[in-house]
């Protein structure tokens, strides 16, 4: 069913003319839609108008998939993803990263909001993923068939793109330091208690997506590398008591940061990879 949604979807994209290959595929979470609207040469198709996309159910996702280029790189963008609590199924993402693949893709570049379990990791600042923890206990690839489904992950956030978004953080002076991710399947926010035991678990931050893309992105050959946007401290944390105002606030707030880092990583790879 996945494979048909895909080549219906492409078909749907051809006959608005997006036949070209692209880089990679972004992923824009809660209020950070802007970085598609730099994009050149654009093609904008709702999601409702391609078959096995999400819709788009949460403010602060626009719910559109933007095909143009940026820093000379043709690219797929996604403002707003399809998250577990809207669905009831953790591989709502695998029609549209299934898409990217079948355009040529080789990475994808996921970017989500997120509650920071470290007093010292604040709101407004930005994180690069180096790993994550699945507390939800939910795995996407439940069901699937064939030995692909067992996907190692050991290197889940590619290492070499993490190196080159360090580098790409330098060079535009947009901090991003290392952090450790754990999925809960939301809609509802953290307690305090599962804020502290995510933190003894490893994790510096809390969110409600990333995860799930990973495992599927990972199981058809994207590298992965990832950001987030601290939105809030967690339930217990700095006086944290996150809300989805505060989430969309803060993360639009951030969004010029954000849209700097991408664009500076964007550009590092075209010149890294001997692209025009």
């Amino acid at each position: 069913m996945t494979d048909a949604a895909i080549s219906r979807a492409l078909a749907a994209l051809a006959a608005k003319g997006v036949t070209d290959p692209i880089h990679a595929l972004i992923v824009l979470g809660t209020g950070l839609s802007a970085f598609a609207d730099g994009l050149e040469g654009a093609t904008a198709v709702p999601y409702a108008d391609l078959p096995g996309f999400p819709a788009a159910g949460v403010s602060g996702h626009a719910g559109r998939f933007v095909v143009g280029v940026a820093e000379g790189l043709r690219v797929a963008v996604m403002q707003g993803r399809a998250h577990y609590y809207e669905t009831g199924d953790a591989a709502a993402m695998a029609v549209p990263l299934g898409l990217a693949k079948s355009l040529g893709a080789r990475e994808a570049i996921l970017t989500n909001a997120s509650g920071s379990c470290d007093p010292a990791l604040r709101p407004g600042s930005i994180a690069l993923l180096s790993d994550h923890v699945n507390f939800s206990g939910r795995n996407p690839l439940i069901g699937a068939a064939g030995d692909d489904r067992f996907v190692p992950m050991d290197d889940a956030y590619d290492a070499r793109l993490r190196e080159r978004m360090a580098r790409a953080s330098k060079a535009c002076g947009v901090p991003a330091r290392e952090a450790v991710y754990m999925w809960f399947s939301g809609p509802s926010f953290e307690t305090k208690a599962e804020v502290r035991a995510a933190r003894v678990l490893g994790a510096d931050l809390v969110g409600m997506s990333t995860a799930p893309e990973t495992i599927l992105a990972r199981r058809i050959g994207l590298r992965v590398v990832a950001l987030s946007m601290v939105t809030n401290f967690a339930s217990g944390v700095s006086g944290g008591a996150p809300t989805h105002a505060e989430t969309k606030i803060v993360a639009a707030e951030g969004a010029a940061s954000m849209r700097r880092l991408l664009s500076a990583y964007l550009d590092l790879s075209r010149r890294e990879e001997g692209r025009p």
